[in-house]
């Protein structure tokens, strides 16, 4: 009689897919299942913020790469420009599949009870800043495998963090003040300009 190795059976089939974005250095790997909660993003612009996230650490051992990014069910990679991505590509698909495959941790304990948010009093513009980026920025930023977050608003000026493939993105300045910028100053007008908040 045919045995079956129950871990087997119950293991998860995890596929990984390639998806370009506007940034050349960045590329978004996405797969098949929730890798972390929705609404929850995070960003390591380089090996030392990694400490709580172990998949990242491994990313970061290759020489090519300088920037990991997590959210909802995509890994972004943010390589040297000394590399191109047929070079790369397909062994960073097969590493991360390959660790997904193995069912490691993404996060450590740590990093998943971390709050980073501090509840802060908000004033009616901030909110309603906030809004508009959650409603019509952040959707089209986060399928091009990055992520958009309000910063400050002060002196009509407001700031947001760019994270994942935005950031160094050559195209996220123009995106930042020909998109963004016109949207909010549309919506509300005590808005003068939108700059970037260097994380």
């Amino acid at each position: 009689m045919e045995t079956y190795d129950r871990e087997k059976m119950y293991q998860r089939n995890v596929t990984v897919y390639l998806e370009a974005n506007p940034n050349p250095n960045s590329l978004k790997f996405v797969v098949n299942f929730m890798l972390v909660p929705e609404g929850t993003n995070y960003d390591f612009p380089d090996a030392a913020s990694a400490e709580n996230a172990p998949l990242a650490q491994e990313l970061f051992k290759f020489p090519f790469v300088e920037r990991v990014f997590y959210m909802s069910n995509f890994v972004t990679v943010t390589k040297s420009e000394s590399v191109e991505w047929p070079e790369i590509k397909d062994e960073l698909r097969s590493f991360i599949k390959d660790y997904l495959d193995a069912e490691k941790p993404l996060l450590t304990e740590e990093a998943q009870t971390e709050d980073t948010q501090e509840a802060t009093e908000e004033s009616e513009i901030e909110i309603k800043i906030k809004g508009i980026l959650d409603e019509y920025i952040k959707p089209a930023v986060e399928q091009d495998g990055g992520a958009i977050g309000f910063h400050s608003f002060e002196d009509g000026v407001v700031k947001v963090n760019l994270q994942g493939s935005c950031s160094g993105c050559p195209s996220s300045m123009v995106t930042l003040k020909a998109g963004i910028e016109n949207l909010l100053k549309r919506f509300v007008p005590e808005v003068q300009s939108v700059e970037a908040q260097e994380l």
